[in-house]
């Protein structure tokens, strides 16, 4: 979240003072050449990660793609917990139990839609064809939703045969079914099987005109990134294993996802607009592999007053989506109380400058909440 909010903001900034500085040109090649023959360690550090934070424009993979998988599979991760937990304060039991699950998963969808259709802009009320109903909280809603119905319904054995069919029936649709126009097997931007499905079923606007990254038919293997984060989950709330040992499973389970996912790649390519089946188990693995640097850095060796500015951040982690794409011109507020300052700072570095201080009035804000204990929770 800290990447999308502010973060990107002040890399992108540096990494425009070391572009400037050496006229790098986006030819790859040349670009290549100037990295190669100019740029220092650190230089290379800021170009290289500001590169990272743009999503790739078809297949392929950038640091960038992993932020909104990540976020699918931590809230998989947090399914045996809150789950368990609703329950044992509930004091429910059964279909009863369920009943007041299900309940909430619902509100909760609905309202997801509805804040995705807010940071669209949809409440403007332009026409019918100009509202995009898709939205990164939609997906997010959605994708949750029914892993979390499998989830109440079934046992590891069975959620596993629901994520093997959900990725490789996936990958048969794309792969198999025949697209009007395209054929079958057409992986490209406008032949691929889920855009022609937006085109048809989706309604409203498409944000790509001819697709939707967050279209119907690309949300069905979203599902398995969500079950990659139950299972993670169910490791992690498991009794009798050492933390140890549970970060040293999540991390050779990161590696194999990693490995099968680039495995994958080569007939079926790792692609996030599609949501492809290899996406899945390479932004899953990656996911992995971060969940179990943090759970050891923090839960194992106990560092953690260093992650607090974290916490904050993920305790409200949908209210400062919502306030930093559109609701909350923090720019504008870091100019208002830090531009002053812009004379004493060498031109170039203004823009770095000025997402800093975005990020601080978000963390100040974000701190404030936390101190007096104020969340948005759906």
């Amino acid at each position: 979240m800290f990447w999308i909010v502010s973060g990107e903001g002040i890399v992108h900034g540096l990494a425009s003072v070391v572009k400037a500085k050496y006229h790098l040109v986006q030819n790859k090649t040349d670009y290549q050449i100037a990295i190669n023959n100019h740029l220092s360690g650190w230089e290379r550090f800021i170009v290289g990660a500001s590169n990272q934070l743009h999503h790739s424009v078809w297949n392929g993979f950038s640091f960038y793609d992993l932020i909104f998988p990540l976020f699918i599979f931590i809230a998989g991760v947090s399914m045996p917990f809150s789950f368990k937990k609703h329950l044992e304060h509930q004091n429910l039991t059964g279909q009863k139990g369920k009943k007041e699950i299900y309940i909430g998963l619902i509100r909760r969808t609905i309202l997801l839609i509805l804040l995705g259709m807010v940071v669209n802009g949809d409440l403007h009320f332009a026409s019918y064809a100009d509202t995009r109903f898709a939205s990164v909280l939609g997906r997010i809603a959605l994708s949750l939703l029914f892993a979390a119905i499998i989830y109440l319904n079934t046992n590891f054995k069975s959620r596993l045969i629901w994520l093997v069919g959900i990725l490789l029936g996936y990958w048969a649709m794309m792969t198999l079914i025949a697209v009007p126009g395209f054929g079958r097997g057409n992986l490209t931007p406008e032949g691929n099987l889920a855009a022609w499905f937006d085109r048809l079923f989706l309604p409203g606007k498409l944000h790509r005109t001819i697709y939707d990254p967050e279209g119907w038919l690309s949300t069905i293997p979203a599902v398995g990134s969500a079950l990659l984060g139950v299972f993670t989950g169910e490791l992690l709330n498991k009794k009798g294993i050492s933390k140890n040992l549970k970060a040293l499973w999540i991390l050779l389970g990161g590696l194999t996802l990693v490995l099968l996912g680039s495995i994958w790649n080569t007939v079926f390519p790792i692609n996030k607009n599609m949501w492809t089946s290899s996406f899945v188990l390479y932004a899953g693995g990656w996911s992995l592999i971060l969940l179990a640097l943090f759970y050891y850095v923090i839960d194992v060796l106990g560092f953690k007053r260093w992650s607090m500015p974290l916490v904050w951040l993920g305790c409200n982690s949908i209210l400062i989506y919502m306030a930093a794409h559109g609701i909350i011109d923090f720019k504008s507020s870091a100019y208002f109380i830090f531009g002053g300052l812009l004379h004493f700072i060498s031109s170039p570095y203004h823009d770095a400058f000025i997402w800093s201080g975005v990020a601080v009035i978000q963390f100040v804000l974000l701190w404030y909440l936390y101190k007096k204990k104020i969340f948005l929770k759906l």
